[in-house]
């Protein structure tokens, strides 16, 4: 799985990379820097203009380019490894891998329209959508192909699953409502002060987006404090504990960078870093729940050694489903 596990981590990476500088397009204002032509920028993939809208489109359609060739280069790793155990079946990497090389070109596409449909907001937050169940899908790779501590997990954990599922689900939400928030007219704006509305700019669909945002928000803090709180007192393994801890210190830092950003009236710089670690911490979770599923990252051999006796009695931990 090494080599599997290499390249779903620098496709992650990339992935990662690409959903930030794609924030900074739509900050900067660089979303049409290459006028409404697709994939090529007024006719060139080189083009001679200097325009710092350009410039900042073109890096980001150059960012795509190389996160699918990564996509497509682990999908074939996966798929001239497939007879090796764990790389196929339901637990393996193939699926996942063809599933992300089809959402990588589904997100290029609707890149296309994006930029033709002159950044709609709904477009925009579809388009975001689909970056992040791309990003889910490599982590979902990663952790299967070992990576992350994920050989150290010795069997599936029910309870942080279900738990997991909810604030994948939360995560994504928040994300949403925060492209909604970032690209819907003055909803940016129509909550200003933290953590309540001190002053209220806009009335309806703008402040109602804006307050659902910081909602879920805080309810996704609440619930991560719970996971943490119930990992440590049935004892799961380290790896989880410390996805859930890394989960939990995400969440919050994302809502003392919200809280400045609101309060500094949405600096330009604040407004990517809020972006980055909102994808951040839906990687951190996706993770979390990956891990939770136990032992689909190990190969028959590796399970095998860890419940040997030689190792001693294999003991199932409280909460723990086999």
């Amino acid at each position: 799985m090494r080599s599997i596990r290499t390249i779903g981590y620098v496709a992650l990476f990339l992935g990662f990379v690409q959903v930030v500088f794609g924030a900074i397009v739509r900050i900067t204002g660089s979303g049409m820097g290459c006028g409404d032509h697709w994939p090529d920028c007024f006719g060139s993939f080189t083009p001679a203009r200097n325009a710092p809208s350009l410039l900042v489109e073109i890096s980001h359609r150059y960012g795509a380019a190389a996160l699918s060739l990564a996509v497509i280069a682990l999908a074939a790793a996966a798929w001239i490894k497939r007879k090796e155990p764990g790389v196929s079946g339901p637990g393996g990497v193939v699926r996942p891998s063809l599933l992300a090389v089809l959402l990588v070109i589904v997100a290029a596409l609707f890149g296309a329209v994006t930029v033709k449909m002159q950044l709609r907001a709904a477009v925009v937050v579809t388009h975001l959508a689909l970056a992040m169940s791309l990003l889910a899908v490599l982590v979902v790779i990663v952790v299967r192909s070992g990576g992350v501590g994920a050989d150290s997990v010795p069997a599936r954990y029910e309870r942080t699953v279900r738990a997991g599922i909810a604030a994948a689900a939360l995560t994504f939400m928040a994300l949403v409502f925060g492209a909604l928030t970032a690209n819907t007219p003055g909803a940016a704006i129509a909550c200003q002060g933290f953590p309540w509305c001190r002053v209220i700019t806009e009335s309806g669909g703008p402040l109602y987006i804006q307050v659902t945002h910081r909602i879920i928000a805080f309810l996704l803090l609440g619930h991560l404090v719970g996971i943490v709180i119930g990992i440590r007192k049935r004892g799961e393994t380290r790896a989880v504990r410390a996805a859930a801890v890394t989960a939990l210190g995400v969440v919050i830092l994302q809502i003392l960078v919200a809280a400045a950003m609101v309060e500094l009236h949405l600096p330009p710089t604040l407004r990517s870093v809020h972006q980055a670690m909102g994808t951040a911490l839906w990687i951190s979770v996706v993770a979390l729940t990956a891990l939770a599923t136990g032992t689909s990252g190990m190969t028959e051999i590796e399970r095998i050694v860890y419940e040997s006796p030689s190792r001693g009695e294999f003991a199932t931990p409280e909460g723990v489903s086999t």
